[in-house]
């Protein structure tokens, strides 16, 4: 784990390792025989990839492209976290979230880096700044049939943006709150977070506290 102390989000080009990598001699690898890409969207790229497996066998795999995202365990001075409650459309209901984003892909195909994409998402979603971020690493979301890589900070000594700071994006409808960070916990516990980004940021941080205690 990468803690950068007061530095602030990493500069442009800052890498860290890809998760969940494995050589060619892998015997459960799966070779690419030819790909079929049925849609390019804003975000998403949907296609059919045809496999091969070691022993010659062949399978389709239905697979949604993505850029990869980043979210980010705010915490304020009186210790408690940002969270925001939005709609999500694909579950019919809104659910109470870390503030998260998607990394933006420019033109030449390059993606986005997630440090400075960190801070941007949450300048928007809740006007907050702060002097202190640590990288806790990176996940997969679904590895079962799309490729997003979300990127996990946690962001300290926040403070408000004045006038002038960056919003939402047009289409995102929030509602900001502010929750003690040992009640978010419970929260979580009791079932009442259902969105899996958040539920990773707030174990991973909890357990980080009582690592750091004994």
């Amino acid at each position: 784990m990468n803690d950068r102390g007061n530095s602030g989000p990493a500069e442009p080009g800052s890498t860290h390792q890809r998760p969940g990598g494995s050589g060619a001699d892998d015997p459960l690898r799966e070779r690419l025989v030819s790909s079929e890409v049925l849609r390019r969207g804003r975000i998403l790229e949907f296609r059919i990839d045809t496999v091969e497996a070691a022993d010659g066998h062949r399978s389709t795999r239905d697979i949604a492209g993505h850029p990869g995202g980043v979210c980010v365990v705010a915490l304020d001075p009186q210790d408690r976290v940002l969270l925001v409650r939005q709609w999500r459309h694909a579950i019919g209901g809104a659910l109470l979230e870390i503030p998260a984003g998607t990394l933006d892909r420019a033109e030449d195909g390059s993606i986005e880096d997630h440090a400075l994409a960190g801070a941007r998402e949450l300048e928007e979603e809740t006007g907050s700044r702060a002097s202190t971020w640590r990288y806790l690493g990176g996940f997969y979301t679904a590895p079962g049939f799309t490729s997003e890589l979300m990127h996990l900070y946690l962001a300290t000594d926040l403070t408000a943006v004045d006038e002038g700071g960056l919003a939402p994006d047009e289409d995102e409808r929030l509602e900001l709150r502010s929750v003690p960070f040992t009640e978010a916990l419970a929260m979580a516990e009791r079932g009442e977070l259902q969105d899996a980004k958040t539920l990773v940021g707030l174990f991973l941080v909890a357990r980080l506290r009582d690592a750091a205690e004994t």
